[in-house]
């Protein structure tokens, strides 16, 4: 984990408070962290090579004016003012997933990619101008409360959150153990702002779960009595983050054996729902469970390059059936691998259609504290489709059924394929 390459992200969607997106998730950067020097020291007074014909006097002097002539002096933090500025000039590329973060945020970041953070539980996403919610965790604090995939966040505490990027919502709804948040939504489809109290809590991620069951013993499906002696294998991948590939490992070491001698074992269904991403070479890793070494996983392509990453090694499960199950949370390294899958495999995809982050970020330290996020190119599917903003398109879509959430429509269709 320590010499990662670039990796990819935010969706930028991991979890940190209620920016459990962001940092793990459809905002989680998918990146690389490297030990990073400035180049250039806040003591520096010449500008790096290739902006020597910009003229910074403006700057300088509306920052005078306003030190001089602000009525509130109270609230002149030069800090605050200078981290602004930076804010500012990153967003002038339209590119919510190039960011700076203040040490405090980028401590929260690196928290999240840890896979355990004091916040809400939900993962965040931007789509347009709006910062909205992925997916609240299963069991989290965001769920309880009554946070829903898709909500659009417009108030934190009472305070707009309109023109705010993410990191902004992440500093202001995450906080301590315990301590309330008010956090104001609009739920998908409808008009009117929700208020919803929020106790913080620690939150811990585990990335992979999975088991081997008959069918007649599988919750919140509803299939004929006939199929019940007939088993299933699941595997769910719930985000990319440092402990990935070794939680990976480990379940795969424990269900193989039984997946491949057991006869009544008809296939493996993969749920990469509300998977917001992660790093890249997990991705890459993960495919290569299903794929040959050698095999195309994704392709990243720059202004000045252009490379294909390929399966790392021979996997357990090449030979098994598989299906994969995706959402509109499912976003970056889950859409990698889904694609990855599909084009190499004709791996079915059932649900709906995925969040569409076709970018990759690489993360650097700047020292006392600091991030930066750049995104330094997209990324392609092996037969060159770029999902951004599109996202992939499922081969059978199935809507769960909101009047009965219990009744996990996505997963039973997913089983209903594997054992026609």
């Amino acid at each position: 984990m320590k010499n990662r390459v670039t990796a990819i992200q935010i969706i930028l969607l991991i979890l940190i408070s209620f920016f459990g997106g962001y940092f793990f998730g459809v905002n989680k950067v998918q990146l690389d962290w490297k030990n990073y020097k400035p180049q250039i020291s806040v003591t520096d007074k010449e500008p790096p090579a290739g902006v020597t014909n910009i003229d910074f006097s403006p700057f300088w002097i509306v920052w005078q004016k306003v030190e001089a002539g602000y009525y509130d002096k109270t609230k002149l933090d030069p800090q605050k003012m200078l981290n602004g500025a930076i804010a500012g000039t990153l967003q002038s590329l339209g590119d919510p997933f190039t960011v700076y973060l203040p040490p405090v945020q980028n401590t929260n970041f690196k928290q999240g990619l840890a896979g355990q953070f004091s916040g809400i539980g939900a993962e965040l996403g931007v789509k347009g101008r709006d910062v909205i919610v992925i997916a609240p965790l299963e069991g989290s604090p965001a769920e309880k409360a009554g946070v829903k995939a898709g909500d659009v966040i417009v108030k934190v505490d009472g305070v707009s959150t309109n023109g705010w990027n993410i990191s902004q919502v992440v500093e202001k709804i995450r906080g301590p153990k315990g301590v309330e948040v008010k956090v104001s939504v609009i739920h998908k489809d409808l008009s009117k702002t929700v208020d919803i109290k929020i106790i913080r809590d620690i939150i811990t991620v585990k990335s992979v779960n999975g088991w081997v069951k008959k069918i007649g013993d599988i919750e919140n499906v509803n299939l004929p009595k006939d199929k019940k002696d007939l088993k299933i294998a699941y595997i769910r991948l719930s985000q990319f983050g440092d402990g990935t590939n070794k939680d990976w490992t480990i379940l795969i070491n424990k269900l193989s054996g039984q997946i491949k001698s057991d006869k009544n074992v008809k296939g493996i269904v993969f749920d990469l729902r509300n998977n917001p991403g992660g790093y890249l070479t997990d991705a890459v890793f993960i495919s290569s469970e299903f794929l040959s070494q050698g095999t195309p996983v994704v392709s990243e392509e720059s202004s000045m390059d252009k490379k294909t990453l390929y399966s790392v090694r021979t996997g357990e499960l090449i030979d098994i059936p598989l299906l994969i199950l995706i959402n509109r949370g499912s976003a970056s390294a889950s859409e990698i691998v889904s694609g990855a899958l599909r084009d190499n495999k004709k791996v079915l995809l059932i649900g709906e259609t995925s969040f569409g982050k076709g970018t990759v970020q690489q993360a650097e330290d700047l020292g006392g504290g600091s991030g930066l996020h750049v995104t330094v190119a997209k990324w392609l599917t092996p037969s060159g489709v770029w999902i951004n903003g599109v996202g992939l398109k499922p081969d059978i879509e199935v809507k769960l059924d909101a009047k009965t959430p219990t009744h996990d429509t996505q997963l039973e269709k997913a089983i209903q394929e594997l054992v026609k």
